[in-house]
């Protein structure tokens, strides 16, 4: 290579490395991209979340309560979204759980010393926290957010966990108090899947929560966080008249980067405790 080409090469190279500084810094993530939307769904109407996974490209869901969420790969990581201590009567170690801490019951003070991956959504007071976790079949990375706090607000107090896994962007959006700002959506990428509070009172209300899923354009949406029938279908109401809604009364979703519907589609799982005998 001549004298001249390396000098454009380094020079194109600066500019860009300059740019990607000037906005934000950070490490690479393959949800940028948009994934294709192939339709054909599929879910699990009576297995258990021992059971192996069909392939070594999909991901099981499992609701487990409030916004506890069990994901697992093909590969047997176990990760546990907004922990609290317990997932049921299953001896399950997870490999790694995330944790937010707008209140108790998305966090613990005490998690298991054996769990090798603990991810807080939070950090000192107003600091918030980064996460950039790499299990080879998995990466977790977050982007903060704030929370109401105290009367007022504890800045970047909240997490939105993303797990990237399978070719899948899965994101769990934590207790989201309010719509994300340009920046943060442009950190979360392209979300193929995202639990999403939709209690509409404790967390975001309701029209605005519409909003950041209008915005974030997920092929599938999981309610999570609601406290009954009445909150669930002003939920499944409202946003009926953009997307699909399936209710296949299970609690385990196994998904594909393949398998992703056409339409927009809002899974309503069933919560259920892991279970020794199951």
């Amino acid at each position: 290579m001549g004298i001249l080409s390396r000098f454009i090469i380094a020079g194109v190279m600066g500019i860009l490395a300059a740019g990607a500084a000037g906005a934000q810094e950070r490490r690479p993530s393959h949800c940028i991209a948009v994934a294709e939307a192939v339709p054909g769904l599929q879910y699990l109407h009576k297995a258990s979340w021992r059971d192996p996974l069909p392939d070594d490209y999909s991901v099981r869901l499992r609701y487990i309560a409030h916004a506890s969420f069990l994901i697992q790969t093909a590969g047997g990581l176990n990760a546990v979204t907004d922990f609290t201590g317990f997932i049921g009567s299953a001896p399950l170690i997870p490999d790694v759980v995330t944790m937010n801490h707008a209140h108790a019951t998305h966090w613990t003070e005490f998690p298991d010393p054996a769990i090798p991956h603990v991810l807080e959504g939070w950090g000192d007071f107003g600091a918030g926290i980064s996460h950039h976790l790499d299990l080879d079949e998995m990466l977790i990375r977050n982007v903060s957010t704030d929370i109401r706090s105290g009367g007022g607000v504890e800045t970047f107090g909240n997490s939105i966990f993303v797990f990237e896994v399978a070719g899948l962007c899965i994101g769990h959006l934590g207790h989201l108090h309010h719509v994300p700002t340009p920046e943060q959506f442009a950190a979360l990428g392209r979300l193929d899947v995202v639990m999403a509070a939709v209690d509409g009172g404790s967390t975001l209300p309701l029209p605005e929560m519409l909003q950041v899923l209008s915005r974030l354009r997920s092929s599938v949406v999981i309610p999570m966080h609601w406290f009954g029938d009445y909150t669930l279908d002003r939920f499944l109401t409202r946003i009926g008249e953009t997307f699909a809604v399936e209710r296949p009364g299970t609690s385990e979703l196994v998904i594909s980067l393949r398998s992703l519907p056409d339409r927009p589609t809002v899974y309503v799982l069933e919560p259920a405790y892991l279970r020794a005998e199951e």
